[in-house]
This record gives C-alpha cells, structure tokens and sequence, in this order.
C-alpha cells in the first residue's frame, strides 16, 4: 500500500524531539537524532493540527514559519491522534509503550477510554449510555507507567516547564504523559508568549513545552484550508515570529505539530451506525473517524474483519490488529498493551467512518486525522534561534 506512511524507527520522529532537545542544551545521556543547535535553554511548541503538507500548502499564510523549513518534517507515530501524539512527544515512546492507543480504546472494565476526558462508555460496541470517570478505577499513571521525558529532565537538574491551557491542570492526559516540571496555565497568545520568553531568559538549563489548539479546533469545524483555518494560521505565524524575534542568544525554540489533517465531506463517510454488517460481531468501536479499532467478540474476528474489508475496499486498509503490530505501526508493542489494540484495524485513506448516533459531533466535522496518509503522518520540525 504506496499510500501509507510508517512511523519512522529511526531518530526522526515525533518522539525524538525532548531527547534531541536535551541533548542539545548539554544533557548526559541524549542524543540528538534530529540536529538541533547548541542551545543552554530550548523552548518546544506544538501547534495541534499544523500538519507538514498543510504547511507546504499554505506558505502565503504563514512566511515566517515557511522561512524556518530546512529540514525533513517528522513523522508523527500511529495513529495520528493528539493523546497518542502528545504522549510520544512527553515520553519519548512509541504507542505501543506507552499505552495511549487512540483516540478511544479498550479499557479493562469492557468500556472505551475517552483519554481526553478520562472516561469510559461501557454500553456494547460504545453506544448509549453516560461516561464514567476512571480517574480512579484506572488511573491515568497506571495507563502510562513509563517516567516522562520531563521527569528524567527535572531528575538530571532541568528546570522543566509546561505552558498549557490552565483545564489541562490535573486532567488524566496531564497526568499521563506531562508529568513532570511546572505547571503554568495559559490562557491566550500573550500568556503563551510572556511564558515561552520568561523561560528563554532563565539562567538555564531551562526546557519549556508550550501548547496552542486554534488551527486544530478551526480545521476539524470549518476543514483545514478554509478561511477561518487560514486567518487562524495567519496569528500562528505572526505569533510565533514574535517570539523568535525576541529569543536571546543560546536559546532555541522547535515548533513542531501532533499530526495533520484531511478535509473530508461528512456526506460521504462510511456511516457505521446505518450499516449492520459493520456491527455484527463487534463488542466496541473504538478510534475515530480515521483509524477505527474494531474490538470483536470471541470467535468473531475473521467474519468483521471481512465484513469491514467488503465495505470499505480500496478507500482504505483494513488489518488485524497483529498484522499492525508485526508491521511496527505502534512501536514495540507491551503485554499490558496489546489488548488495548483492535482485533480489527480499519486505516482510512479517501472517506472515514463516522458513527452519526454514537459521535454525532465528531460525525459532522469537517477536519479529520488518524490515518497513515502523508497529510495525516508528516509534521514539520521547524527550528529558530540558537
């Protein structure tokens, strides 16, 4: 399938960019895969969304951040998902380690963990019915055990930062992958500006990680492209530019992105709720509109994984979950992860499936990602300072 783009194994991926960071303010035991310069304090921005291809694209909008491309972008890692994305930034691991699968998967209890939210549907294939916290009964260090790469940062003497929307204080996601360091909320572009800088002036080793959503929240309402998803890039770029231009020597910010996105006509989606044949003989549906994990019930795998293979055809792939693991999708895959894996795998390439009576919002986005699509799996590793 020439369509699909792997995870890089091979030091330039999402994954690699806190070690190659650290490695580059001095740090004993990184190594930076990347090529960062010499830097004593280094800034880390991720704009959610702001895919490499999309970049490319739209270079009137943004100049400045267009000026910055000199190297290859990254790969995200799979799925191209903002929780499992996040976490592989954070903790330097591929899926497969670190636990967080997708945008929802299996959790123990028999349900579907929302990571965003840390809750849990438990009605059969993740239909009706409320969502349960499982900040207790699953605990979000118990779903991602592994130390960040923040916390080894703060054990090796760093002065670790982390500017982010202040409702992301003690959420489940914060206390999976971003623990570790000092919580500072920010709430708009001049917060996010005064604490990227404040740390750019501090004696050092100072790492920063700081977080905006605008073009992500644009694109999956308007698709990405769009006037809104332009003007919003246009303050990215403007923003971004500002900062950099007030950088002091020996000091580096990285602008980076979680993944891309596809502009997909909700009208021609697969629609799993109005198809019983991509229901039969499955206990949960999990992912997103993208990448679905089809979770079977016992005996059944063969018979879905038919069934979703006659439905979608060549707008897509659909595998088994081993099949995804043997060709290294997830990274090295754990014991306690594989069984967050689906039986079934189903990686959307020109349509998506949306569930219009289960997701009735995510179904009538516009913006979509997950998938293995060089628009979905690229983003760009821009560099300024130093």
């Amino acid at each position: 399938m020439d369509w699909i783009v792997a995870p890089d194994p091979d030091g330039r991926a999402l994954r690699d960019v806190l070690p190659s960071m650290l490695a580059a303010m001095g740090i004993d035991r990184y190594t930076d895969t990347i090529g960062i310069p010499p830097c004593r304090n280094a800034l880390v921005l991720l704009i959610d969304g702001l895919g490499h291809e999309l970049l490319r694209a739209h270079e009137s909008d943004a100049p400045f951040l267009a000026s910055l491309q000199h190297s290859p972008p990254l790969t995200a890692g799979f799925p191209t998902t903002t929780v499992t994305s996040i976490t592989s930034l954070a903790t330097g691991r591929c899926a497969g380690e670190h636990g967080l699968v997708g945008y929802t998967f299996a959790e123990p209890g028999g349900g579907l963990l929302h990571p965003l939210s840390w809750t849990a549907r438990s009605a059969p294939t993740g239909a009706e019915g409320e969502r349960a916290s499982l900040m207790e009964k699953w605990p979000p260090e118990q779903v991602q055990p592994n130390t960040t790469v923040l916390e080894r940062a703060v054990a090796a003497g760093v002065d670790v930062r982390t500017a982010v929307p202040p409702h992301f204080e003690g959420s489940g996601l914060t206390r999976a992958s971003l623990r570790g360091g000092r919580f500072r909320g920010v709430r708009e572009f001049g917060d996010l500006a005064a604490e990227l800088l404040d740390a750019a002036d501090s004696p050092g080793p100072t790492l920063c990680y700081g977080y905006h959503g605008g073009v992500d929240l644009l694109g999956h309402i308007h698709g990405p492209g769009s006037i809104q998803w332009r003007m919003q890039l246009r303050q990215i770029d403007a923003f971004v530019q500002m900062v950099a231009e007030q950088l002091p020597p020996g000091v580096v910010l990285g602008v980076v992105a979680d993944h891309g996105m596809v502009d997909l006509d909700p009208a021609e989606a697969i629609d799993a709720d109005s198809d019983p044949a991509l229901l039969d003989g499955v206990r949960l549906l999990g992912g997103e509109v993208r990448v679905r994990h089809v979770y079977a019930h016992p005996g059944a795998r063969d018979d879905v994984l038919a069934a979703w293979r006659d439905t979608v055809g060549e707008r897509g792939a659909v595998i088994t979950g081993e099949q995804a693991i043997d060709e290294g999708y997830f990274g090295p895959v754990s014991a306690a992860v594989s069984p967050r894996i689906g039986d079934v795998l189903a990686i959307l390439r020109t349509t998506g499936v949306v569930r219009s009576v289960v997701e009735p919002g995510e179904s009538k986005l516009r913006g979509h990602h997950g998938s293995l699509t060089a628009a979905e799996q690229l983003v760009p590793m821009l560099v300024a300072g130093g």
